[in-house]
């Protein structure tokens, strides 16, 4: 998939930590993780009043290798006979190679001075990838990979001017992973609301997508339901590769099977469609315990309270 880098700004509504002015990148990551006693992260929202907590809290090439990785375990981890058609148990058989390898996969891409940060980053990246246990993936796994990429940031791993390609190379080539785990194992959709949700198991691919249609001068909403469209076009464009994966696993009419994507279909523009989908992914992903209750809390992404 090459997809287009141009007419992207609105990409920043969505940002990885921002550097200050008069600061590098790597000062930055140098100073924020100065003196920091890495620790494995753990699970700090037990209840629902706890959501409280979280709303208060504060390369490029080796990630591409790390993930032709865990894509070429898939090859060589091919479904099990079971008489059940979903959660093919030979999903945990992969997950238990990421399980044993994820440290050392981390540690490859890490700076030699931040290679103790190695255990408590590669949580995030084996949450990323779906439950062991129901073999399901969703929205949280997804959130548990942009943590992933954020800790690499913040470690100096990644650069702030890296965000494009941390989007449109990194994240795409996770999504073609996490999609070929999901057809050869068929994992369940994690916390599916159905045809009410946007999509079983992705959400961030349609807002970064969308922000790269903002001011097209042809491309409007309403053309991605088109099946021409959207087979002429996916490769340069993330929504609709999104919208490409929908339509070779789901069968009958769209508006039945994507209601939430039909109607956002006949939103005017695409800068609206963009704006409603980041309300929509605070209010439907951060800030629903279900999904935030698995998160993992560390000295990267600390639960504790942001200095007033």
């Amino acid at each position: 998939m090459t997809l287009k880098l141009s007419s992207l700004e609105n990409v920043a509504k969505l940002k990885f930590p921002v550097v200050p002015l008069g600061s590098s990148p790597e000062d930055e990551a140098s100073d924020a993780t100065a003196g920091i006693a890495f620790m494995i992260p753990k699970k700090e929202i037990s209840t629902v009043p706890d959501m409280g907590k979280w709303k208060r809290s504060q390369t490029v090439e080796k990630l591409l290798d790390l993930l032709a990785t865990l894509d070429q375990w898939i090859n060589e981890t091919p479904p099990i006979d079971q008489p059940s058609r979903f959660g093919n148990k030979a999903f945990r058989t992969w997950f238990s190679k990421l399980d044993q390898e994820a440290d050392v996969l981390v540690a490859a891409i890490l700076p030699a001075d931040k290679a103790a940060a190695a255990s408590e980053i590669a949580v995030y990246l084996k949450e990323s990838v779906g439950n062991p246990t129901r073999i399901d993936y969703g929205t949280g796994h997804e959130a548990a990979f942009a943590a992933f990429l954020c800790c690499l940031c913040k470690v100096g791993a990644l650069r702030v001017d890296d965000q494009l390609a941390i989007v449109f190379k990194v994240f795409d080539r996770y999504l073609s992973v996490m999609r070929k785990l999901q057809k050869t194992y068929r994992m369940e959709p994690a916390g599916s609301q159905g045809v009410w949700g946007l999509d079983d198991f992705q959400f961030l691919p349609f807002i970064w997508g969308s922000s790269q249609f903002v001011d097209h001068p042809t491309l409007e909403p309403r053309h991605f339901i088109n099946e021409r469209v959207v087979n002429e076009h996916h490769q340069e464009y993330m929504f609709l590769e999104c919208i490409k994966f929908i339509n070779e696993m789901k069968t009958g009419p769209f508006a039945e099977h994507s209601n939430q994507l039909w109607n956002i279909s006949a939103v005017p523009s695409w800068s609206k469609v963009n704006q409603g989908l980041i309300k929509m992914y605070k209010a439907e992903c951060l800030e629903k315990f279900p999904v935030i209750q698995h998160f993992r809390f560390g000295s990267l992404l600390s639960i504790q309270p942001v200095t007033p």
